[in-house]
């Protein structure tokens, strides 16, 4: 009788291993991961978050947080214990490392129970501050345009001055 137990702890225990490991890779693939407090958010709330993460493309799961300490321990981030407090849900972003943030941001405007604890962008450990800073930043194609905005605002400027020249020297 003892060994049936046994066998079962072992099998608890392996699936336990897998799913950290499982984590661990999410957690090495994503650019940046957002570490939220959502607790006493209703279902109807909870649904409409989950929808807004799938429209841009941001895994978003409810995890253990012994199981995110041991992840996060063997990915190689330290300092991320003290996050890992109350009840904690995940954001995973692997194409844009703004999504996440800025999902949770707009959400949390509309459902104000919801709050950064804090999570890793681009490889670092960052506290909930860094993360609400994270997403204010401007969409990835709204930033290249900005910046090509800036790249040609000097040849546009040359240009409409020589055209001016242009003009006044036709008239004369």
């Amino acid at each position: 009788m003892a060994n049936v137990g046994c066998k079962a702890n072992k099998e608890v225990l392996a699936q336990k291993e897998k799913k950290v490991a499982e984590l661990v890779e999410k957690i090495k693939k994503a650019k940046s991961i957002v570490l939220v407090d959502y607790s006493g958010i209703s279902v109807a709330e909870d649904t409409l978050l989950r929808a807004e993460m799938r429209k841009n493309n941001v895994e978003y799961k409810v995890l253990k947080n012994t199981a995110l300490s041991r992840a996060f321990k063997e990915a190689g981030f330290d300092g991320l214990d003290q996050y890992l407090e109350k009840t904690t849900a995940v954001a995973f972003s692997y194409e844009d490392a703004v999504a996440g943030a800025k999902v949770i941001a707009e959400t949390s405007a509309k459902i104000k129970k919801l709050s950064f604890k804090g999570g890793v962008i681009e490889g670092v450990v960052s506290n909930a501050d860094q993360v609400v800073a994270l997403s204010k930043i401007p969409p990835k194609p709204v930033l290249l345009s900005q910046l090509l905005g800036l790249l040609t605002a000097p040849m546009r400027n040359f240009a409409v001055v020589v055209a001016e020249i242009a003009k006044k020297k036709a008239v004369a």
